[in-house]
């Protein structure tokens, strides 16, 4: 990757210039998770990390006042993507936990939104947690989305061709797997590069009040699986 491609001084690149950059995909490993057995080896291994790239898809609404659940949640490592389809998997617990852990790094875009849609599956504490289109803005970029903070940082365009897809599908297409796999691997590519910079002298820290642990639960224990799957699908 470029590390010098990123210029503070330089204006945005336009959706035009974007469009003339080269793709970039994850090239690597792969490891699709459709069961309990399938998803506890793939916590254990996750656990061994201190930052994971972060990301979730979620069947798209083709009606108004539709609403889905994350179908999948993908989880990047410097070796590894795993990509969890979570309607194959009943056993949420290890994984909560994990995702919960303030001493692992979660980094992806729009994080917490990702995180509040999760909830509603399994109760989860928003630790950990790093936006990386606030970071972008802490290091002088002010780009907010995944492709343009990709863009203007590495100078590699992201493609979007499976975004609108089928996220709730029993199996996933190549073209699903890879898509899901490089916005997670993105993630922690983009947060190793971004901390890397120092932050921009025209960065001012936020003043906010600080806030208590929130754990999220939009679904009492009692709420029946089915209800849950029916979101999912």
């Amino acid at each position: 990757m470029n590390e010098q491609f990123y210029d503070e001084s330089k204006p945005l690149l336009t959706k035009e210039e974007i469009n003339l950059l080269p793709a970039i995909n994850y090239d690597g490993e792969i490891v699709l998770v459709r069961s309990d057995e399938e998803l506890s080896l793939a916590v254990n291994e996750l656990k061994k990390n201190s930052v994971l790239g972060f990301d979730t898809e979620t069947r798209p609404k083709f009606t108004k006042g539709a609403m889905h659940l994350p179908s999948l949640i993908q989880l990047a490592t410097d070796k590894k993507v795993y990509l969890i389809q979570l309607k194959h998997v009943t056993s949420t617990e290890g994984l909560a936990e994990l995702l919960s852990d303030e001493n692992i790094i979660k980094a992806g875009v729009a994080i917490h939104e990702d995180y509040r849609s999760l909830s509603r599956i399994f109760p989860l504490e928003y630790q950990g947690l790093v936006d990386l289109a606030k970071l972008a803005n802490q290091k002088g970029l002010k780009a907010q989305g995944l492709r343009t903070i990709s863009a203007n940082l590495l100078g590699y365009k992201v493609s979007k061709g499976a975004q609108c897809s089928n996220w709730a599908s029993d199996t996933l297409s190549h073209a699903q797997i890879q898509y899901a796999a490089t916005d997670a691997w993105l993630g922690l590519l983009l947060y190793n590069s971004l901390t890397q910079f120092a932050d921009s002298p025209n960065y001012t820290e936020p003043n906010s009040p600080k806030k208590k642990k929130k754990k999220f639960r939009f679904f009492g224990k009692k709420k029946s699986k089915e209800n849950i799957e029916e979101l999912m699908n």
